[in-house]
């Protein structure tokens, strides 16, 4: 474990800073762990990513299309069609037709693919449970309101990165000069 937490920030910018520090441990913490996971059930990283995205939706209520899923992961849509044919192909996702529009399909996770992601991340939920046991419920619904603030804040720098972000060159582009050979 690193000396994070070690000392007692003297002012608000040191425990800002902290925060931030301990958002990126979680995060670099997290994607290894997705690592395991998506080598341990042979999906790919975009793959897993896939289903973290619709995961977190489904969680908030909020099911995604597949063009949402398209815009949150920054593919082509031939690739997100791809890439969602061949997880509900492994059993991991289904389309289901959306309520409100069904023209369009809402991904949600099959019994399958939600299977495998309990059977993964059960030992996980057992080990946060123990490292929190300690930790009053008023620290608890503290950290709940810092994590959502951050979150908060995460999503409005996306959306300004987002607004300014200068497009991609398409790769094996027939309009530009190739090389010599």
């Amino acid at each position: 474990m690193t000396k994070r937490g070690t000392e007692s920030p003297q002012n608000r910018a040191e425990l800002e800073k902290l925060m931030s520090a301990d958002m990126r441990a979680v995060t670099a913490q997290s994607d290894r762990i997705g690592r395991h996971f998506a080598r341990q059930n042979r999906v790919s990283g975009s793959d897993f990513h896939a289903l973290l995205h619709i995961m977190v939706a489904e969680t908030a209520g909020t099911p995604l299309t597949m063009a949402q899923l398209r815009q949150r992961m920054d593919v082509s849509p031939a690739a997100i069609t791809y890439l969602v044919d061949r997880m509900i192909e492994s059993g991991h996702l289904r389309r289901e037709a959306d309520p409100a529009d069904r023209r369009k399909a809402l991904l949600r996770y099959e019994n399958h693919g939600m299977e495998l992601a309990r059977a993964f991340f059960t030992p996980l939920g057992v080990h946060l449970r123990a490292a929190l046991a300690e930790v009053p419920d008023t620290d608890l619904i503290a950290a709940h309101r810092v994590l959502t603030a951050m979150a908060v804040a995460m999503s409005a720098f996306e959306s300004e990165l987002a607004q300014h972000a200068v497009p991609a060159e398409p790769k094996n582009d027939p309009t530009k000069d190739s090389e010599p050979v």
